[in-house]
């Protein structure tokens, strides 16, 4: 579970999203100008697929490759195994819900919850952000005019840096948001609790350049959540924007698999069995 949802990192930004290409944005950019940039690229992106996305964490699994895909506002889906053992994840989100199933789960169960629900849940004990942060970790989401931003300020590699206040389901939070000057996209994302600790961060490794759409996407990125130890490698590969494959509804349908009863795990005294879950094997 963790696996697919604790997903934004890093610390330090990585030189290979800055190339020597003449800049989209002026090292003296105003705000007015960051946001019309990044959302004229992200407010285009609908969707995206690919047919052989890359997870890997430590303690989980090794590498997990398999096809994923993504619809606005919540639709998500990633089937990940290996060559050797078959499938192994299955983590997925539509409109009403979310669900994870692994293979090796100590419980068998294809386990689920509500998004209304989420907060309330025992899965908020384990885990420090909802669904919703995998699409903010890949920076496709539009930045809000109309929230309390601070700056530009420059910060490391010539990136732009935005400083936004957030009131959320738990607490105060700040988010740093590192523009890259040169394609005007997000390059990384660090979100603080109001003690000044990362409860998630986001480091882009390398974009790709959609070469129908000429819309651009994170392809490879290191994602964090540092207050549970956790710590994520995602590659897109050959990741395609505003194509899905063909019907895509199925994606988007809980599965069902033998001897894995559905577990809604918003349902009081299901904390234990999600502990169990998390544990790194």
């Amino acid at each position: 579970m963790v696996l697919g949802w604790l997903c934004l990192s890093g610390a330090q930004c990585n030189r290979s999203w800055l190339t020597p290409t003449p800049p989209v944005l002026p090292p003296s950019a105003t705000l007015e100008q960051i946001v019309q940039t990044v959302n004229q690229n992200n407010l285009q992106i609908q969707s995206f697929s690919t047919a052989q996305a890359e997870m890997s964490a430590e303690g989980v699994l090794g590498t997990l490759r398999g096809p994923l895909a993504f619809e606005r506002p919540k639709r998500f889906r990633f089937q990940g195994g290996t060559l050797v053992t078959g499938p192994e994840v299955d983590l997925g989100s539509n409109d009403e819900l979310f669900w994870f199933w692994m293979r090796r789960s100590p419980q068998r169960a294809v386990f689920y919850c509500r998004h209304d629900r989420f907060v309330q849940s025992p899965l908020r004990q384990v885990l420090p952000i909802g669904p919703d942060g995998l699409v903010e970790a890949l920076g496709i989401q539009p930045i809000e005019p109309g929230l309390p931003h601070q700056g530009p300020f420059p910060a490391k590699n010539g990136a732009l840096e935005l400083r936004t206040l957030r009131e959320t389901d738990a607490g105060p939070m700040t988010k740093i948001t590192l523009v890259d000057p040169t394609r005007g996209l997000i390059a990384a994302q660090y979100v603080f609790d109001s003690q000044g600790r990362i409860v998630a961060s986001s480091v882009v490794q390398e974009f790709r350049r959609d070469p129908l759409t000429g819309l651009s996407i994170a392809r490879k990125l290191e994602l964090q959540a540092p207050l549970v130890g956790f710590r994520m490698k995602l590659d897109l590969g050959a990741v395609q924007i505003n194509r899905l494959p063909a019907n895509p509804q199925a994606l988007w349908t809980m599965p069902r698999y033998e001897d894995y009863p559905w577990v809604d795990v918003s349902e009081p005294g299901s904390a234990n069995a999600l502990s169990a879950q998390t544990t790194p094997r």
